[in-house]
């Protein structure tokens, strides 16, 4: 995978099920600077160092880097946990004649970064399109990704794995706990909360202009990103500093306790690109999770969670008044119960249990149908 593995909840979560089903696994990470997770005994790290420059010329780099590294591999499986490790791991999984499964954790071809870019995205969809094929298996995480990915490039369709939390988190170090959202930031009021990543069109410039309408409320955005700094100069300009606040992310096992006295969780992300259509962002459902009532944005996926599950409201993300307007109706103490008390179905549908499974059960059909004299549901361990 070319993130950090340590700040990547999906992969954290996915190596412990697997795992937990029997498998050893060797996993190869471009590492970072987020703390180390608690990890099983079965599971080994390798951190690769991380290539400079972006898009293709990133990509050409990656490919050597973990074509390198998987060299010396043997395995049962190769598994390919976003698309630009998916060429190396195609090339080692021919190499060795096993099974090889695919993350389509986005609609690659369809990223912001595509936006405006047809040769970009030509050249995405032509990687995607001479390696998806090859996959024994493709996992993605929604079923917007999942209808796209068959109709693009004529595959069975995808295994939806949705990004959602376990219903109980593992212990945790209380020692190294970063307390609740409130014990982080001064003053009095509800807390309105953006999780994740400070990015372009994830609707956090409307967010944080909304706050001049909402006098009483507070905004923090718990995360990192490129674009943090330019929110705080826009907060210190509209003189919300003082009830605007930034803090860096927690480890993925702390979310749940750390967020769960926020009154509102915000996803945002804008109708750029087809990826941000068809995208379930993780914060949605850690938000469940959390208990907190959802503001999402006007995107299908979205929409049918937070709509279809009465967890919450959305609203246009460009649109401060909107946004403010929507707050304060949220921040109603009646619609609160009410939201509040449909946020455990919610999170027994969409608990990384269910979602594990079939992750398990498509990764034990990639080895069986690669190697039929083997049953990867027996006590072997791939």
């Amino acid at each position: 995978m070319t993130g950090d593995f340590h700040r990547n909840g999906r992969a954290i979560k996915q190596s412990r099920s697997l795992a937990d089903a029997g498998y050893e696994i060797e996993l190869f990470h471009l590492g970072g600077e987020a703390p180390p997770v608690p990890i099983p005994e079965s599971v080994t790290l390798r951190r690769l160092p991380r290539p400079g420059g972006r898009g293709p010329l990133f990509f050409r780099q990656v490919t050597s880097v973990f074509s390198q590294a998987l060299s010396n591999v043997d395995a049962d499986l190769i598994h390919a946990s976003d698309l630009y490790a998916l060429a190396a791991c195609r090339r080692r999984a021919d190499a060795l004649g096993c099974a090889l499964t695919y993350d389509a954790r986005e609609y690659y071809p369809h990223v912001a970064g595509t936006v405006g870019k047809p040769w970009a995205r030509w050249w995405w969809r032509r990687l995607e399109r001479t390696h998806i094929r090859r996959a024994d298996q493709v996992f993605t995480v929604s079923d917007s990704i999942a209808d796209a990915l068959a109709s693009d490039y004529g595959i069975s369709r995808p295994v939806v794995v949705h990004n959602a939390p376990p219903r109980s988190t593992p212990t945790i170090d209380t020692a190294s706990n970063a307390g609740s959202l409130a014990s982080m930031i001064d003053g009095t009021g509800p807390i309105v909360l953006h999780l994740g990543q400070m990015k372009a069109h994830r609707g956090c410039e409307a967010l944080v202009r909304a706050m001049r309408e909402l006098p009483d409320a507070r905004l923090v955005f718990l995360g990192y990103g490129e674009e943090r700094a330019r929110l705080e100069e826009l907060s210190e300009s509209l003189s919300l500093s003082s009830r605007v606040f930034f803090r860096d992310p927690v480890p993925p096992d702390h979310i749940r306790s750390t967020i769960k006295d926020a009154a509102i969780g915000v996803t945002m992300l804008e109708d750029t690109c087809l990826n941000h259509r068809f995208a379930l962002p993780n914060k949605l459902f850690d938000y469940i999770h959390a208990g907190i009532p959802v503001l999402g944005a006007k995107l299908k996926e979205v929409k049918d969670i937070v709509e279809g599950h009465g967890i919450g409201m959305t609203a246009p993300p460009d649109d401060p008044s909107a946004i403010a307007s929507a707050i304060r109706e949220m921040l109603d103490p009646d619609r609160q119960a009410a939201w509040r008390s449909q946020l455990p179905s919610a999170a027994e549908t969409f608990a990384w249990e269910s979602a594990s499974q079939r992750l398990i059960v498509g990764t034990a059909r990639a080895i069986d149908g690669r190697h039929p004299k083997y049953d990867a549901r027996s006590s072997r361990t791939p």
